[in-house]
Parts: structure tokens; C-alpha cells; sequence
């Protein structure tokens, strides 16, 4: 594991930490915490749990603090301000990898994350999105690559219906729904670990 400072287009810097696979490295993965006013931070549950059992499948995990939060400097932007911080995860990855870079984000990070659609985005794994963010419909909804919704059965923010109905028209979008889950995961990490491995590993690897 190494610990980094990325350095955002706006002069904030952002505390990260990358692990490579222990072999070849088949994909990469930018990971993305919830709502940092909610106690959320890197080692918030869903990017801890993929942070640590990805590398094992050969794929290259970032994980970060958003500004304002854990080590991380400036303060809590709202959601869109925060996509820069998404794009500083994203160009160290790619730059160390070579590789499109699939963005993973849980909660407030899948939203976030979906108002990024630079070059090097492989596509997106969104962990229990709120898809309440301004912005999304335009970016990331009209974007060809790959879009996969992990939406809990019992999500008290946006259930698997409501996501259907949200993302209605969206490009390449599919809704998968997490079984007995609410929002929180909790008893489900096992199960989200191995969706977005389907999802993010080329076809044809384990």
C-alpha cells in the first residue's frame, strides 16, 4: 500500500492510498466514500472491504478522502466541487496503471463520481446512489460506457424502483438489485465485492 497527496485542479490536496495487485494488473478502480457530513471517509465499509480484496483479483485500487475530509484539505463543497477531487484519484491512477479507470463510488461518492466522464473512465460501478446530485442526467447519462447500479432491496434513499424510474433513458445503464440489503450494506459487502469484480475485470478473467 502506498499513502499519497493528490493535488486537485484548484490547489486542494487530497490524502489517498493505492494497492497494486501482487501479479499483473488486469483493471483499475478509483473508490469513493460517502457523505463526508455523514461520517463518511476512506475507510468507510464498502471502499474498505474493495480496497482490501481487490488487489487479490488483479485489479489497482485508489481510495481517497474527499476535501474536508480524514486528511484531506478544504472543505465540504456540496457534491459538484467534489468531482475534482474524483479527477485527481482518477489521473494518478490511470497515469500509474495505463489503464481506463473504472470509477466505484458508494452513496454520495456514486453520485459524485457520476459527474466525471473524462477520457479515461472506463465506466461506472455505483454502490447504493442517491442519484440526487444536479448534473448527473446531463454527464454521465448520456455517456456510451458502461453504467452498473448496485441498488439495495431496502434502500431508504433511492430503492431499486425509484432508481429504475431515475435513470430512465440513460445510456448503457443497468439496475441490479442487492437482495435483503438497505442502504447501509450491512451482511451484503461479500456480495458487492464480487459485483463490481464481475464488473470491472475484462471478460474472460477470474
Amino acid at each position: 500500500m502506498t499513502v499519497l497527496v493528490l493535488h486537485t485542479d484548484v490547489g486542494v490536496e487530497i490524502e489517498a492510498e493505492q494497492a497494486d495487485p501482487p501479479g499483473r494488473t488486469l483493471a483499475a478502480a478509483v473508490l469513493a466514500h460517502p457523505h463526508p457530513k455523514m461520517g463518511g471517509d476512506r475507510h468507510a465499509p464498502v471502499p474498505d472491504r474493495l480496497f482490501s480484496e481487490l488487489p487479490a483479483a488483479g485489479v489497482a485500487v485508489l481510495r481517497f478522502d474527499f476535501r474536508g475530509a480524514g486528511g484531506s484539505s478544504g472543505g465540504f463543497g456540496g457534491g459538484g466541487p467534489e468531482a475534482a477531487d474524483v479527477r485527481a484519484a482518477l489521473e494518478r491512477l490511470h497515469d500509474h496503471t495505463g489503464l481506463p479507470v473504472w470509477l466505484v463510488g458508494w452513496s454520495f461518492g456514486a453520485d459524485v463520481s457520476l459527474l466525471v466522464d473524462t477520457p479515461a473512465v472506463a465506466g461506472w460501478v455505483c454502490v447504493t446512489p442517491p442519484l440526487a446530485l444536479d448534473g448527473i442526467d446531463g454527464i454521465a447519462g448520456a455517456d456510451e460506457r458502461p453504467k452498473v447500479l448496485l441498488v439495495a432491496e431496502h434502500d431508504q434513499f433511492c430503492a431499486p424502483r425509484a432508481a429504475e424510474r431515475r435513470v430512465e433513458g440513460w445510456s448503457a445503464t443497468e439496475v441490479r438489485v442487492v437482495a435483503g440489503a438497505d442502504h447501509f450494506l450491512a451482511g451484503a459487502l461479500t456480495r458487492i465485492t464480487q459485483q463490481v469484480e464481475e464488473v470491472v475485470l475484462p471478460t474472460g478473467e477470474p
